[in-house]
């Protein structure tokens, strides 16, 4: 069995996918910026990680041990008109949706490269391969994120380093409803804000994601993309079908 970090484990799918690799077997260290927030896990360790915070992730990465893979899950999301969106929240999203998944990736990929073997799964989404409007920062940083995962299976295949891209699409989280919103006083972009709910369509759970994570993560050979679940598969489906001389809008869109 695997020994795995993963990080934002402290709820939604990254929790999930620490149960589910327990479960199987794998030695699991879960992290979390509060570590209180793993108590309940079964797992066999549980540490503080902040991803925009060097000084956490080499700590973190130093007392887990061998790491034979890394789940790097730690993510947000906002919403807001790109015309109005703070930009100091754009730059919050790249530093942990993107940032923070590669400074992880640069903490844990010497020991990987010198072993010969290592696995990267990177919980992206399937707004890393099109956009949808008001959650536009979140579709930019994983999109950056996907570059950055495609480069990694690139530069790092060659010394037995495995990448694998994991894209959901809608999952039943709190993530949506947590989001921060942006939005002025009879905003323009409201009514486009208000059809949000029926882009999301069918949903996932994040219990289906943990399977679909820990699948690929036992599978010899991983695909470097993997859709999780049928509403995900469809959705890229429809945009790789779409023309890629104009924008993609999602046929459920009155705009």
């Amino acid at each position: 069995m695997s020994s795995v970090l993963i990080t934002g484990a402290s709820k939604g799918i990254g929790r999930a996918i620490a149960v589910e690799l327990a479960k199987r077997g794998h030695r699991v260290i879960a992290t979390a910026r509060r570590p209180e927030t793993l108590a309940d896990l079964p797992v066999d360790r549980r540490l503080r990680l902040d991803v925009t915070d060097q000084d956490s992730v080499d700590q973190a990465i130093k007392d887990a041990g061998e790491i034979d893979v890394l789940v790097s899950n730690a993510g947000a999301t906002v919403r807001a008109p790109l015309e109005t969106v703070p930009l100091a929240e754009v730059e919050r999203l790249y530093q942990l949706n993107t940032l923070g998944a590669l400074r992880v990736a640069q903490g844990v990929l010497p020991a990987m490269r010198k072993r010969g073997s290592g696995r990267l799964v990177f919980i992206s989404s399937v707004q890393g391969r099109l956009v949808l409007p008001i959650i536009g920062p979140y579709g930019a940083s994983k999109w950056a994120l996907e570059a950055i995962a495609e480069t990694l299976a690139i530069e790092t295949g060659h010394f037995g380093v495995k990448v694998s891209i994991v894209q959901p699409g809608a999952v039943s989280t709190n993530g949506a409803a947590q989001a921060k919103t942006f939005f002025e006083e009879d905003d323009p972009y409201a009514p486009l804000y208000q059809q949000l709910s029926a882009l999301r369509g069918e949903v996932v759970t994040s219990e289906e994601v943990a399977v679909v994570v820990a699948d690929t993560i036992e599978r010899p050979e991983p695909p470097l993309r993997v859709p999780a679940g049928a509403p995900a598969e469809r959705a890229l489906r429809a945009r790789k079908e779409a023309p890629e001389n104009e924008p993609f809008v999602p046929a459920e869109l009155d705009w």
